[in-house]
């Protein structure tokens, strides 16, 4: 999965290089979830809680095996 993130008045998506690398706060961009060839998007645009709490639900199942 690929997570991206852009700030809330920009249009162009990066890829999340980590919490500690952002200039800003979390809360001054939005956040959206993709599957790893970026063909289909998991967890729309939304804060970074939200998309992170999706985010471990399905590596939760993932590897529920």
């Amino acid at each position: 999965m690929v997570l991206q993130y852009k700030l809330k008045s920009s249009n162009r998506w990066k890829k999340y290089p980590g919490k500690a690398k952002l200039e800003k706060s979390v809360s001054k961009y939005d956040f959206r979830l993709l599957n790893e060839s970026k063909t289909k998007v998991l967890v729309d645009k939304g804060p970074y809680e939200k998309v992170m709490k999706r985010f471990r639900q399905i590596e939760f199942f993932k590897h529920r095996g």
